[in-house]
């Protein structure tokens, strides 16, 4: 019994992280992944819908930001997620601009208040963002040409990181990781999950099915889906936002990330089917549900281990790899300046993820629920 739970757990830490990813590269391409598709006539109207709540002091920039973007059929719009502060009130400073306010009354979140938007909006591609983020001039012309290829549903931004120097942050091995993961899975049957401060989508799939209590970045992936069409990642299409300012709040917006998953997912299980939604179903049960397992696989690996320890040398042996990788997180969280080196920084990025999940996961199970967004202050 004790070493059927030591192999389930090896099997769990490892499956999302490395079984996934080359059981993902093993499988063929969908059809016109890499196929160039005819550019359309007049290039597609696009709304820019980005959301906001109690902005006042960034969104004048935001907005200066979206009006020097290049695209020629651009509308602008606003979502105030019922905010209390001056933002309105900066909005309708450019209304002759063109910029519209769509104002969600009550405080129902950022979905809601997206909602709101896409009511209002008349593009047939509706652009996703919010106010940290900053766009180049010329994004949104390459995000809309991924569009040129009828199965593609969705469109995703990937995430630049900017210090306080204003220098862009080189990516982590983590990162690098993430990246290359999501190529892969755009690739097969299209993204589980959209960078939330950019991305876009076609507007049939925002018109119906928008949920406004699970995650819009998840989501839109799972309207795509729906209609037969993949959510992909754009490459050549980054979104800049700063680091967020006060660094100990970084594990609570990975809690609240977290939760805002646990949430989507418990309220669209019918994404695990495979008969409905074929190998799209794979990747979130992949992706999602089992690395969100992997901090209690983790947990039965170390019992299991010491229990086992002496009944075998590949027991004593995992059960010593444990202890010197705890033993480097533990070091590395005493001594701060021990995280600038690459065998301590990655087990320890490891490891606080995996706390997040798992605190995240014992908060949702007691009822905890992110509806209600609260950006982070960067």
């Amino acid at each position: 019994m004790l070493k059927g739970l030591f192999w389930i757990s090896v099997f769990g830490v490892l499956f999302s992280y490395f079984l996934y990813p080359l059981l993902l590269r093993l499988t063929p391409r969908r059809s016109g992944a890499t196929e160039s598709h005819a550019e359309p006539d007049s290039p597609p109207r696009v709304s820019l819908i980005v959301t906001a709540h109690n902005e006042e002091g960034r969104i004048r920039e935001k907005i200066e930001n979206c009006l020097q973007l290049t695209y020629s059929d651009l509308e602008l719009i606003i979502a105030s997620d019922a905010s209390t502060d001056g933002t309105d009130g900066v909005v309708g400073e450019y209304a002759n601009q063109g910029v519209l306010l769509a104002r969600a009354e009550e405080r129902k979140g950022k979905e809601y208040a997206q909602l709101q938007a896409i009511r209002k909006a008349t593009g047939d591609i509706l652009v996703f963002s919010d106010v940290a983020t900053s766009i180049p001039g010329d994004a949104i012309g390459k995000m809309v040409r991924y569009f040129n290829d009828p199965s593609v549903g969705a469109v995703s931004s990937e995430d630049r990181f900017v210090s306080r120097d204003g220098s862009v942050v080189g990516e982590g091995a983590y990162v690098r990781y993430e990246m290359w993961l999501r190529g892969v899975e755009s690739d097969r049957a299209g993204l589980v999950g959209l960078s939330g401060s950019f991305f876009a989508a076609r507007r049939d799939v925002c018109d119906q099915d928008w949920d406004i209590l699970s995650p819009s970045d998840f989501n839109t992936a799972l309207n795509s889906a729906r209609k037969g069409m993949v959510a992909v990642t754009a490459p050549d299409v980054l979104g800049f936002y700063q680091d967020v300012a006060d660094a100990s709040r970084e594990y609570q917006r990975k809690i609240r990330t977290i939760i805002r998953g646990l949430t989507a997912l418990s309220r669209h299980m019918e994404v695990l089917d495979p008969f409905r939604f074929g190998w799209f179903a794979f990747q979130v049960f992949g992706h999602k549900l089992m690395r969100w397992a992997v901090p209690w696989f983790q947990v039965l690996l170390l019992v299991t281990s010491f229990m086992l320890a002496g009944k075998g040398g590949i027991y004593a042996l995992a059960l010593l790899g444990q202890l010197l990788f705890y033993g480097v997180v533990v070091a590395g969280h005493i001594k701060p300046e021990l995280r600038e080196h690459t065998f301590v920084k990655i087990p320890y990025f490891f490891v606080q993820v995996n706390l997040a999940i798992a605190r995240a996961t014992v908060d949702f199970l007691r009822g905890r629920r992110m509806t209600v967004w609260t950006p982070s202050q960067r």
